[in-house]
């Protein structure tokens, strides 16, 4: 197709990405048409068009399931062993805030991790309640929020009686889950309920059918009470959708359908529950031969790259090693650096933060695909010792100056040294009600009055009745340095704090 002026909107960026032969280890999971063509679902792609269509005869009606669409959410009934499975076309933070307005009434209490995705805080706010935060265990070494656990809840409740439910991501965003079935124990001694954001978890339930990893990760089959999974994240279906799985009597499915569709689209995507279906039809035909493929690669890879030089994947008890952490730190790489280093590769990751760079897995990924990220890492190590040895480069120091500057980086970077987020325990004083707007470098010390949110990964550093603390303030500022998106400040560089 002809482009016919040269202002790069969506169509031609899009275009001229996938004619590039990218590898993708981002969202979405099925990694482009290959895994709907090979497995008989080419005729649907190529129909698409033809398949946008409304609620004509015959067709269902998402809010009033009775036909075809109630068959979908029935073979996702199935595939999780869930109660009851309803499907999302407006993606996983549809099903998490319905969740949290059905379980959490006007101006209650919620016992959220503090490193939930921001449609919780979002939920929190709809539903007029109020937080209660959880704090996750740091990662030693990385700075990065890891799982949050038992005692932890339970200290909480037992603060907090007046709480009506807990909520938690498992995985998180690094693939880290939490002891979800403990937790479960202690939600349901006090009378709660529990909520699983396992948004990065789609895949888990098939995992401990097929490929177990020794113990059952997935949160359906550890005692949550709903469940949220994208499954457009690591399966098959497309960006948008995802499914909430009941799994107790707990909840009362009326009341959750009416705060669902608060939330929903009332003009739902037929494409889009299409690829629902396919991605349902595909575990149910050839999930356990495509789990296989997909856990034998990603050992492959981890197996393999052990003999990267200076190369770390990060290790984790509670890992969900479909993600795969990366770290060359020990080249004066942080993850930001990292992640333009592959890029230029024509690999691209999903993250990076720190000293990490996370690839995120998916069910739809090649053994060729784990190739390339591993031949492109082995030669990105190569040309830095390369550029270690040449003449113009005398130490490792002056390597690293020039990595840095490679990659526009306003923070210096040392071998061996790993960059740690900030992450603090921040005093919390009450959500403002009056707001006024100040340059971010005027915010430190302020009251927080609107989240401020590094995106990715969707998780607020800073929360509304917070105050701001300066070396988070600094961290901020180091990001936007690099280019990396913050929600929360506007387009005068102004952040929204308590008068």
């Amino acid at each position: 197709m002809e482009i016919k002026n040269n202002r790069k909107s969506v169509v031609p960026f899009l275009l001229e990405h996938s004619a590039s032969n990218p590898v993708s280890f981002h969202m979405p999971g099925h990694k482009g048409s290959r895994i709907y063509r090979e497995n008989g679902f080419g005729e649907i792609l190529e129909a698409l068009m033809e398949c946008d269509i409304t609620e004509i005869p015959g067709a269902d009606n998402l809010f009033q399931t009775e036909g075809i669409i109630l068959e979908t959410m029935h073979r996702y009934r199935e595939l999780y062993e869930s109660k009851e499975s309803y499907i999302l076309i407006n993606g996983s933070s549809a099903g998490l805030i319905a969740a949290v307005m059905t379980t959490v009434p006007q101006g209650g209490k919620l016992v959220m991790a503090r490193n939930c995705h921001k449609s919780i805080y979002n939920a929190v706010s709809m539903a007029g309640g109020t937080p209660v935060y959880a704090y996750p265990e740091i990662v030693e070494g990385y700075g990065i929020s890891g799982a949050v656990t038992a005692e932890e809840v339970r200290r909480l409740i037992e603060e907090n009686p007046d709480c009506s439910a807990c909520i938690l991501p498992s995985p998180n965003y690094y693939g880290i889950c939490s002891d979800i079935e403990a937790i479960a124990e202690v939600v349901h001694e006090a009378g709660k309920v529990l909520i699983v954001d396992q948004a990065h978890g789609a895949h888990l339930k098939f995992f401990d059918r097929y490929a177990p990893y020794g113990k059952p990760m997935a949160a359906e089959n550890l005692g949550a009470d709903i469940v949220v999974n994208s499954t457009h994240k690591t399966l098959a279906s497309f960006t948008q959708t995802a499914v909430v799985n009941i799994c107790s009597d707990r909840i009362d499915k009326y009341a959750f359908e009416d705060k669902l569709q608060l939330i929903e689209s009332t003009s739902p995507s037929y494409a889009l529950m299409a690829s629902l279906d396919v991605n349902a039809m595909l575990m149910e035909n050839e999930g356990e031969r495509l789990i296989g493929e997909w856990r034998r690669n990603v050992d492959w890879f981890k197996s393999a790259s052990v003999a990267v030089p200076g190369l770390k994947i990060m290790e984790h008890p509670l890992l969900d090693d479909t993600k795969i952490n990366l770290d060359m730190s020990a080249y004066g790489l942080d993850g930001l650096a990292l992640e333009e280093k592959l890029r230029a590769e024509g690999i691209f990751s999903e993250l990076a933060t720190g000293n990490v760079t996370m690839c995120m897995t998916g069910i739809g990924n090649t053994r060729g695909d784990y190739e390339r990220l591993l031949a492109a890492l082995e030669k990105i190590v190569g040309d830095l010792e390369a550029m270690a040895n040449d003449n113009t480069a005398d130490s490792v120091e002056a390597m690293v100056k020039s990595v840095s500057e490679d990659s526009q980086a306003r923070v210096e970077l040392k071998p061996q040294e790993p960059v740690v987020l900030p992450n603090k325990i921040l005093k919390q004083v009450g959500i403002p009600a009056e707001k006024e707007r100040v340059p971010l470098e005027e915010g430190g010390g302020r009251v927080c009055a609107f989240p401020i949110i590094p995106y990715p990964p969707g998780i607020p550093v800073v929360c509304p009745g917070e105050i701001i603390d300066n070396e988070i303030l600094d961290y901020v500022k180091s990001l936007r340095a690099r280019g990396v998106n913050v929600m929360g400040i506007d387009d005068q560089g102004r952040i929204a704090v308590g008068k």
